[in-house]
């Protein structure tokens, strides 16, 4: 994943963060766009105080008088200039009828290979952008299975866009545990016309959320919730924001509370991404009700 040489971090057990999971109450579940919790360090620091961070192996230095320097090259140059890339359109397309679904070869304890395909995509991308996080596709897949069974089972076509959008439950307060958000984009992302808001897409963002970090996994200049590309990446950037470390258990736990204010949400989302990294389907002890 393009990582600088560190010394290897220590993975929490398990079992600790569920146990972490009896000091939330269930209920306090948010969609993504929820604010960090100041009892984040509290909650986690039981588990992870014995970790500290990892500092960078620093490389020697070599006398730039010992090195030749070549004679400038203008086409080369020229040829290594970036352009800068404008913010992508955030949008939902929309997408003929009668399309037919992916059809990819499924991944460890059958992900869809079309959500495995944006998962390793957004993985890839986030490695050569922000290495320093250390992004897993295993972590953004604990993600989209918590949050939509992976869009509905890889309910998408093959260039991952889904054959029916996927829409969170309006917060409107009716159901227990769910905030009351009102709607101040005027419905564009999430189809409602009324006061309240929902989460849109397989990886289940509020329109807010979305249009701060959203990012084009497709390279077609749109950024759309609906296409499970974007929605991957799009969450990869949220967990990483402000510098975490996915290596780091307490970061990872920080990054993972951002979706969802809730313990027994940590523990589902690192019971998944375990589980495929290993290939051994989580107990159901390690499975707290959310």
């Amino acid at each position: 994943m393009g990582r600088h040489r560190k010394p290897p971090v220590l993975k929490v057990r398990r079992g600790s963060v569920i146990a972490l999971a009896g000091l939330v109450p269930t209920g306090l579940a948010t969609v993504t766009g929820a604010s960090d919790s100041n009892l984040v360090d509290a909650l986690t620091s039981t588990v992870h105080h014995q970790f500290s961070g990892d500092t960078d192996e620093q490389l020697p230095r070599q006398e730039a008088a010992a090195m030749p320097v070549a004679a400038p090259d203008p086409v080369l140059h020229e040829a290594k200039q970036v352009v800068p890339v404008a913010p992508p359109i955030v949008k939902t397309v929309a997408q003929p009828a009668n399309r037919e679904r992916a059809n990819l070869p499924a991944g460890p304890l059958g992900v869809p290979g079309i959500a495995m395909a944006a998962y390793k995509n957004a993985e890839g991308i986030l490695a050569a952008e922000n290495p320093e996080c250390h992004m897993s596709w295993s972590m953004l897949a604990g993600i989209g299975r918590v949050e939509s069974t992976h869009g509905y089972g890889g309910n998408a076509d093959s260039q991952g866009n889904m054959i029916e959008p996927v829409y969170g439950p309006v917060l409107d307060g009716s159901l227990a545990g769910n905030n009351v958000v009102h709607d101040s984009s005027g419905g564009d992302l999430d189809g409602l016309s009324g006061p309240y808001r929902r989460a849109v897409g397989p990886m289940q963002f509020l329109p807010e959320t979305w249009r701060k970090y959203a990012a084009d996994a497709t390279g077609n200049g749109i950024s759309d919730p609906q296409n499970m590309y974007d929605a991957a990446l799009t969450a990869g950037k949220y967990l990483c924001d402000g510098g975490l470390d996915m290596r780091n258990p307490a970061q990872q736990t920080r990054a993972i509370l951002r979706y969802n204010n809730s313990m027994a949400y940590v523990a589902n989302v690192m019971a998944w991404e375990s589980a495929y990294d290993t290939g051994q389907l989580p107990k159901q002890a390690a499975l707290p009700r959310i």
